[in-house]
């Protein structure tokens, strides 16, 4: 099969990768589009050590399931953690973070830049017919906004800083929108800025950030530099949640300040995946519209170029 391989940070176009081979439990995926993600620039880099097929956010079609030949020919979007099933984190339904899991496109299981993937019937969630592949391409991502609020209480009154304006930043930003009625997001170039503008949130330039006054800062630039901003924004007391993964080696990396941390008594928060079936029903909704995020497509075999 067509797939995209990435080996030692660098990045190839294959025709010649093996249909993967399922196992019990497992579904055979047909990709009908998938998502690049600042996750897969960082592998490039080499946030992660990972030889294989990259990418984690998708949509596809069910054309295998031996065990559950009824859910051939669903629509689905996919859990990307694979747990043991086994450990303490398994059994207290925290496989996300099962320390033998295996990681869509990420760690030890090839991803979704290819014509077919693989992954465990109980991972591929069914896609409703009124959700587009181009809304339902975006669920990972959305389902990652939403973490936020499953991990900090967000209220009206907070102040609420948004720390980049990539999709991620910009699906955050649209989630927190009828949560808080203070909230504001750096947004570096005109396309962003226009994003926003089109949604009615307010944005400012990188130089606007107020020292010391914002609740809550959310970093997702996908840069080590954006710490150093939301470091920079946030009040006393206040709390930053991370959602930027990115290798610690390259130039922009700034050490952090930590006794600062301590002093201010800052609540840091890495947040990771979310909630799935709650990004699915807000597609479905239409709560959030992430159509026009997508900046341009291309076919597999422009993959590269896409890069």
């Amino acid at each position: 099969m067509r797939a995209v391989w990435l080996e030692n940070q660098v990045l190839s176009f294959r025709d010649d990768v093996p249909e993967p081979e399922m196992f019990e439990g497992e579904a055979l995926v047909k990709v009908r589009l998938a998502g690049i993600c600042s996750t897969d620039l960082e592998l490039v880099k080499g946030y992660y050590p990972y030889r294989g097929i990259p990418g984690h956010e998708f949509v596809g079609e069910i054309v295998k399931a031996p065990t559950a030949p009824w859910r051939v020919g669903q629509r689905v979007v996919g859990d990307i953690n694979v747990g043991c099933g086994e450990c303490p984190d398994c059994l207290a339904a925290r496989h996300g973070h099962c320390k033998n899991r295996c990681v869509l496109g990420i760690k030890n299981r090839d991803g979704a830049f290819a014509d077919y993937l693989k992954l465990p019937l109980q991972n591929l969630i069914p896609v409703q017919e009124t959700v587009s592949d181009e809304a339902a391409v975006f669920t990972e991502p959305l389902a990652a906004a939403l973490q936020i609020q499953q991990q900090v209480q967000i209220g009206d009154t907070d102040n609420v800083l948004v720390v980049g304006a990539g999709r991620l930043g910009q699906l955050i930003a649209r989630t927190l929108a009828s949560v808080t009625g203070q909230l504001t997001v750096v947004a570096r170039h005109h396309s962003q800025q226009a994003l926003l503008t089109a949604q009615d949130i307010d944005w400012i330039q990188e130089g606007g950030i107020r020292d010391r006054s914002f609740d809550i800062v959310i970093e997702a630039t996908g840069s080590p530099a954006g710490f150093a901003m939301a470091h920079q924004a946030v009040r006393p007391q206040g709390t930053i949640v991370l959602k930027s993964t990115y290798s610690d080696t390259g130039e922009d990396t700034r050490p952090i300040q930590l006794s600062s941390l301590v002093v201010d008594e800052i609540t840091l928060v890495g947040s990771r995946c979310g909630p799935m079936a709650a990004a699915l029903d807000q597609l479905e909704k239409q709560q959030v519209d992430p159509a026009g995020l997508i900046a341009k497509r291309y076919s597999l075999s422009d993959a590269l170029a896409a890069f």
